[in-house]
């Protein structure tokens, strides 16, 4: 019997209104799990959850994902509304930048690695303290990386150091965490969401020729990876990112 259920444990996702998120919770929420899931927009979580299957499902608390009262209030939240906490995935992430990397002002340089590494930093560190993971009942959390950070793109610089960043984080985390939590990243290529409009659109076919697989990644295909990440099949996985691409990064592609 396979181990990718998720049968009463409890996540928390961040970024998770739409999108690559949304995607994960779905999966989450299919396999067994309950999720409470963040974003800025009140309405949009609540469009979210009712999406995942309502209340006994699903929980929605707005907020910046970067604020720390914010981050107390969900994990709060996730022990008082389901019982507990198993699973973070650290989701959240921006890019609101394109072109040579020195155009960009040192203050979105530091709200970029603040959003995308720092605040992934203070929700692994604030969820330990709320009690996730034990040697008795390990945790996981996936971090959401990217293929921008494993090497150049010319145009999303900030951005690729960001998921450089993570991805080494994760690293570092994983080392001194086990056995008590397993800590992972996927790092996907380009997937068709709002996000990464400015990537693929009027263009899209163009864009996914450089692909082995000749499509662009979808959210299902991240939520498949992060499912496996945090499952019991993946109990002797840690510290690794798995490279969700469709075979573009295999000729040196980013």
């Amino acid at each position: 019997m396979s181990h990718l259920t998720h049968d009463n444990a409890v996540a928390v996702v961040t970024g998770a209104s739409r999108g690559i998120g949304l995607g994960i919770a779905e999966k989450l929420v299919a396999g067994g799990a309950r999720v409470v899931i963040t974003a800025r927009k009140p309405e949009a979580l609540a469009e979210a959850v009712e999406h995942l299957g309502g209340p006994s499902k699903a929980l929605g608390v707005a907020g910046n994902a970067a604020d720390p009262d914010h981050q107390d209030e969900v994990l709060a939240a996730a022990r008082d509304t389901f019982g507990g906490l198993d699973y973070l995935v650290n989701n959240t992430g921006i890019n609101p930048v394109y072109g040579p990397m020195l155009d960009t002002e040192l203050e979105v340089a530091r709200k970029i690695m603040e959003v995308n590494v720092l605040s992934a930093f203070s929700w692994t560190q604030k969820a330990v303290a709320a009690g996730l993971g034990s040697e008795a009942n390990p945790g996981a959390v996936v971090n959401v990386a990217s293929i921008a950070g494993l090497g150049a793109t010319g145009a999303i610089g900030w951005y690729a150091v960001s998921k450089a960043a993570l991805i080494h984080l994760t690293v570092e985390l994983a080392y001194q965490l086990g056995p008590a939590l397993r800590v992972n990243a996927v790092a996907p290529a380009v997937v068709k969401t709002r996000f990464a409009e400015a990537l693929y659109e009027g263009r899209e076919e163009k864009v996914a020729a450089a692909y082995p697989m000749k499509r662009l990644g979808v959210p299902e295909d991240v939520a498949g990876a992060v499912s496996f990440l945090l499952s019991k099949d993946a109990s002797w996985v840690t510290g690794q990112t798995l490279v969700v691409d469709g075979g573009v990064t295999l000729g040196g592609n980013l």
